[in-house]
């Protein structure tokens, strides 16, 4: 069937000849097997065209939305068309959670993942590091099962829709536990440079905001987890920190905007997925109209980092609807953003503009360079080709399994050629 259409945010109009909805593995394998150029859309949420192609577009939305916990492996496998706000509250009744969640409960699960999606937390591994196995229809049509200790399976968990459709996924779980969410408005700068490590490991999760604007962190968010063993004072919290008052009613991260979309604040304990994300799932939190980039830096270079930032504000600003700051703890999957190091991620939502956004978001590559910045697989960014390859240094491991599985290139497209090579055995 023919059916054009856009990203989630509208600046990406796909190329695909057609697109597909399978309702079973056995349609998947089908469709890939008759195929010479195939990728999977997923929610849509990724603001470069990784998900395009001139090809076959494949969307597992009308896929059975299968959930099977495993409570013996405190596990649960899922279709990979599954999205976090559909898995958390069937897990929650069940008595389990997911370590961390991302801002939008909205995007699913095998497109989050593969991407290196991620939520914030000084101890908290990107969305990904929960993934203990991946079922794939590779290009033949063959279903194949790479699962965590197989020696691939550092390759293939963030694999970018390179080694075929990932039609389910199984995570880790743990005991369900409540989430407590307080609100700091106009937190200083320097402060927030200042103590820096102390803020974002305040809580579970914690993300700052800032418009860059003026010299402060608008906004921190400070999420607490609580369960059993938490003593209430380990997250009741007073009506400052440090320099910043305590907000006195909900907050939108983008100053201004009705916080109607946004999960309960004012330090209410509710369930953790309905804390974690900063929106409900019940509502579409803006129309799309923007754009985002992130970059993600070793975590003893955010201050540094931070400080090169504030340099071109007078840059960013005009441009910017709100930038946030995270914490990911280091993992060992080798396309992710956080591979190897602990990191401090800068997200930025900019106005849906890219050609006035284009001056900020180089200025912003350049000041961030001496950290040897990594990118965000999903989303937008002008970094040389070859420095993007050389920032991820598996790399050659992961074009060549990628080479392995996918030895005509039937999942390639334009964007993963540019910052994947082809494997010399491929």
């Amino acid at each position: 069937m023919t059916d054009r259409r856009t990203n989630w945010a509208g600046n990406v109009v796909f190329g695909a000849a057609n697109l597909y909805h399978p309702t079973s593995i056995d349609e998947v394998r089908r469709i890939v097997a008759g195929s010479e150029q195939v990728r999977v859309l997923g929610s849509g949420h990724s603001f470069n065209p990784i998900a395009d192609t001139v090809g076959d577009q494949i969307s597992l939305a009308r896929m059975p939305p299968s959930v099977h916990i495993d409570a013996a492996r405190s596990t649960v496998t899922v279709g990979g068309g599954v999205r976090y706000g559909e898995l958390a509250p069937q897990l929650h009744r069940a008595g389990y959670a997911l370590h961390n969640l991302g801002s939008l409960p909205h995007i699913c699960i095998a497109g989050a993942t593969a991407t290196g999606t991620h939520g914030s937390g000084v101890a908290n591994g990107n969305l990904a590091t929960a993934v203990r196995a991946l079922e794939i229809v590779t290009g033949s049509g063959d279903v194949v099962t790479v699962e965590m200790g197989d020696n691939d399976f550092p390759g293939a968990v963030v694999g970018l829709g390179m080694l075929g459709v990932v039609t389910s996924v199984t995570l880790a779980i743990e005991p369900t536990f409540a989430v407590a969410q307080y609100v700091y408005d106009d937190l200083p700068l320097e402060q927030f440079t200042a103590h820096l490590d102390e803020t974002m490991a305040a809580a579970y999760s914690v993300s700052a905001f800032t418009d860059w604007r003026g010299p402060v962190m608008t906004q921190v968010w400070m999420k607490h987890r609580i369960d059993a063993s938490t003593p209430r004072q380990s997250w009741s919290r007073g009506a400052r920190w440090l320099d910043a008052p305590a907000a006195d009613g909900p907050r939108h991260p983008v100053p201004g905007v009705d916080p109607v979309a946004c999960t309960e604040q004012g330090g209410i304990p509710g369930p953790w997925h309905e804390r974690l994300p900063h929106f409900r799932l019940e509502f579409t939190p803006s129309s799309g109209d923007e754009l985002q980039s992130e970059y993600f830096v070793a975590r003893e270079s955010a201050g540094a980092a931070l400080t090169a930032i504030n340099s071109i504000a007078h840059l960013i600003a005009p441009v910017l609807q709100i930038c946030e700051l995270r914490t990911i703890a280091a993992d060992e999957l080798w396309l992710s953003p956080a591979y190897g190091r602990d990191s401090f991620a800068v997200h930025f939502t900019w106005i849906s503009d890219i050609a006035a956004v284009r001056p900020a978001l180089a200025a912003v590559e350049e000041q961030l360079a001496p950290f040897t910045a990594r990118p965000h697989w999903g989303k937008v960014f002008d970094m040389n080709a070859d420095l993007v390859r050389d920032r991820y240094e598996r790399m050659p491991d992961f074009s060549a399994l990628a080479g392995r599985f996918d030895p005509t290139g039937k999942f390639r497209n334009a964007f993963v050629d540019t910052f994947v090579p082809l494997s010399s055995t491929s």
